[in-house]
């Protein structure tokens, strides 16, 4: 059978493009080995945010419950329902995306698809080869999996991924965590609010070793504050078990150690999943793991493009979703906007959460820009004091010379929703004189950011 266009992998880059090539008029097949939704929607994105939500939701109530009229007496964890309900988001999720793949009537094909020449692909299901398709044009998004050192003897039970540590079967009483980006960071808290001992173990010199400096020492002081351990610039030695206890030798710039634990999580990130796929046979380049596209997404095959975490951009859903669309409409010879990867912004949904966009003070800097840099911290918004969640601030960073805003770093609630607004504002080039010109409600979190940017310029009123 021949399509206009095939999809290897259904995540966010995958089922993203095969709607809007759908859209556009184009005979569309979708591959999927697994799950509708990918990474991202059934072990990623998904589950993470329903189960951090019944942990903000239980620590609200032990934290603020009585100041606000809610007796915590009673409070009993549930773990076993908390992991059912991230379940049951994710089947909802799925069928959600399988409602779509029929509404635009697009050709899903479940098994192992293998890349060949002359736009060609062959599926197998359980080593049977079940067909043969081809197409005129074919999307590489087979997205990621977890990066894991051969050392460590990741064995699923006691030295576990992401995946696992979405359902495990009872709530360990110590978890160490070897990597401090999102997903580790995201565990922690989790794990932490459920009652787990957690131990952070991170080789760069800080959390959230991509985040701005007085980002990631704030989230230091507010993990250490609630209770999560961390050791900075430390490695691991070697990990062993003994009689179901994990030990964790490791060694920092003033000493080695030796950590217990129940399990060891391991978050050091992620790595492209192009093995076996036929890569090598067609002949489709690739360096340092990630396959090389030009601007448009082409491969150096004709025929072949690739998207998501397959490529050398940064590795978010919201990014892959954006990548797709783009692909798609150079397919079909439109003129779309090209993604600007300095305005794409970073998201961590622990807490408190944090949420990034462009430079960081030091990357400005570095770059040469003489600069004005200020904060607002949420103790000053009323908004924040009442809901009894202070903890955190907005920071801002423009250019002295032009008021280009050059970057916008946050640390606390719901900033993950805040970010929006600033990602808009310097898509469209704004600068400090419209932001303060523009009128924000009150009493809202989002004041924070009109704040921030009246306080660069000597002119916050809260402050």
């Amino acid at each position: 059978m021949h399509f206009d266009v095939i999809i290897l992998g259904s995540g966010p880059a995958g089922y993203v493009a095969s709607i809007r090539s759908a859209q556009l008029g184009m005979k569309t097949a979708l591959i999927e080995k697994e799950s509708l939704g990918g990474v991202c929607l059934n072990w990623g994105c998904i589950p993470t945010k329903s189960l951090l939500n019944s942990a903000k939701i239980l620590q609200s109530i032990k934290k603020n419950g009585e100041l606000f009229g809610i007796k915590k007496d009673q409070i009993k964890i549930d773990y076993s329902q908390i992991i059912t309900k991230s379940r049951n988001v994710v089947e909802k999720m799925k069928k959600g995306i399988s409602f779509l793949m029929k509404k635009n009537e697009i050709y899903v094909i479940h098994g192992n698809a293998i890349l060949k020449k002359e736009k060609k692909i062959e599926i197998f299901q359980n080593e049977k080869n079940i067909g043969e398709y081809s197409a005129s044009h074919i999307i590489i998004s087979t997205g990621a999996i977890p990066k894991i050192e051969n050392k460590f003897q990741y064995d699923g039970k006691k030295i576990i991924t992401y995946k696992e540590a979405l359902s495990l079967s009872s709530l360990p009483k110590k978890m160490i965590i070897i990597g401090s980006g999102s997903i580790g960071l995201e565990f922690a808290y989790f794990y932490h609010s459920m009652g787990t001992h957690v131990t952070i173990i991170e080789i760069c010199t800080k959390l959230f070793p991509n985040g701005d400096d007085e980002i990631s020492d704030h989230l230091k002081y507010s993990f250490e504050k609630m209770g999560i351990k961390s050791y900075t610039s430390s490695s691991i030695n070697k990990i062993t078990s003994n009689n179901g206890i994990v030990l964790v030798e490791i060694k920092s710039s003033v000493e080695n150690i030796v950590l217990e634990a129940d399990i060891v999580l391991y978050a050091i990130g992620i790595i492209p999943n192009i093995k076996h796929i036929g890569l090598e046979e067609i002949g489709i380049q690739i360096d340092k793991g990630f396959i090389i596209v030009d601007e448009n997404y082409r491969t150096n095959i004709d025929g072949y493009y690739a998207i998501g975490d397959v490529i050398q951009t940064p590795s978010l859903a919201h990014v892959a979703s954006h990548e797709a669309v783009n692909c798609i409409e150079n397919i079909k010879g439109l003129n779309c906007q090209k993604i600007d990867y300095n305005n794409v912004p970073k998201c961590v949904y622990s807490f408190p959460e944090i949420a990034s966009v462009g430079y960081t003070e030091k990357e400005s800097k570095e770059k040469g820009f003489q600069i004005k840099v200020a904060k607002f911290p949420f103790s000053a918004l009323g908004r924040a004091i009442s809901d009894e969640n202070t903890n955190g601030f907005v920071k801002v960073i423009f250019d002295a010379k032009y008021d280009e805003w050059l970057g916008c770093h946050m640390i606390g609630n719901n900033v993950t929703d805040l970010i929006s607004e600033v990602v808009v504002a310097r898509k469209l080039e704004a600068t400090s004189y419209e932001i303060m010109g523009s009128i924000h409600p009150h009493p809202s979190l989002s004041e924070s950011i009109l704040e921030s940017v009246a306080n660069a310029y000597g002119r916050a009123i809260h402050l």
